[in-house]
C-alpha cells in the first residue's frame, strides 16, 4: 500500500473548507478534523472537562457538563492568559487523539490523510507533518455573507472572527495549492478537488 499522502487543509471561516474535506473523503481520504476533536473534548463528559473545571471553576461548565463557551469567550477577551491556559489543557489532548486517528486511518489503508486544521499556517509543527498544504480561499466579503447567512451572526461578529484567524495573505503564501471557492457551484468545487486527487494518491474511481 505504501505510505499515505498527508494533506494539510486550511482556510478561513466560510471558505468552504469543510465541503472540500467532505469531497476528499468521498474520494477515499481519511479526514482528521482538529476542531471536531476539540469540540468532543469539551462536550459533556469530554476528556478535557475535569481539568477545565479545576482550572477555571464550576462557572465555566454548563449544567450538562460541557464547556460554557460564551463565558470562556468573554473571559478570553478580557484576559489573554485565560486563552493560553485553556489551550494548555486542550492542545495536548487534541494532539493525542489526532495521533490515534492517524494510526487508525493508516491501519485501514487510506491512501491519503487530510488534516483539517484552522491554524495550520501558524503551527511549525503541522507544516513539518504534511506533504502538501491545500488552502481553500475566497474573498473576505464572501466569507462574511456566507457566515452571516449560515450562523445568524452580525457582520461585526463575523469580522471579529476573521480578524482573529490567520491572515489571508499568510495562508496563501504557505499554500502548495489553492482552491479559489468564490462563485463556484458545488459541481465546480467537486471538479477542482478532482483535479487535485491524483497528486494526493486518490482515485476518482473510488468515489462513493
Amino acid at each position: 500500500m505504501g505510505t499515505p499522502f498527508h494533506v494539510g487543509l486550511t482556510g478561513g471561516i466560510g471558505s468552504g473548507k469543510s465541503t472540500v474535506a467532505a469531497l476528499l473523503a468521498r474520494l477515499g481520504a481519511a479526514v482528521i478534523d482538529a476542531d471536531a476533536i476539540a469540540r468532543q473534548l469539551t462536550a459533556p463528559g469530554g476528556r478535557a472537562m475535569p481539568a477545565i473545571a479545576q482550572q477555571f471553576g464550576p462557572d465555566f461548565v454548563t449544567p450538562e457538563g460541557a464547556l460554557n463557551r460564551d463565558r470562556m469567550r468573554a473571559l478570553a477577551f478580557t484576559d489573554p492568559g485565560a486563552k493560553k491556559n485553556l489551550e494548555a489543557i486542550i492542545h495536548p489532548l487534541v494532539a493525542e487523539e489526532t495521533t490515534r486517528q492517524t494510526g487508525a486511518a493508516e491501519q485501514a489503508g487510506h491512501p491519503c490523510l487530510v488534516f483539517d486544521v484552522p491554524l495550520l499556517v501558524e503551527s511549525a509543527r503541522w507544516r513539518q507533518k504534511v506533504d502538501h498544504v491545500l488552502v481553500v480561499d475566497c474573498l473576505p466579503e464572501t466569507q462574511i455573507t456566507r457566515v452571516m447567512a449560515r450562523n445568524g451572526l452580525t457582520r461585526a461578529a463575523v469580522e471579529a472572527i476573521i480578524a482573529a484567524q490567520s491572515q489571508r495573505l499568510r495562508r496563501l503564501q504557505a499554500a502548495d495549492s489553492v482552491i479559489f471557492n468564490d462563485g463556484l457551484t458545488l459541481q465546480g468545487l467537486s471538479t477542482e478537488v478532482a483535479m487535485l486527487a491524483p497528486r494526493f494518491k486518490l482515485s476518482l474511481e473510488s468515489a462513493h
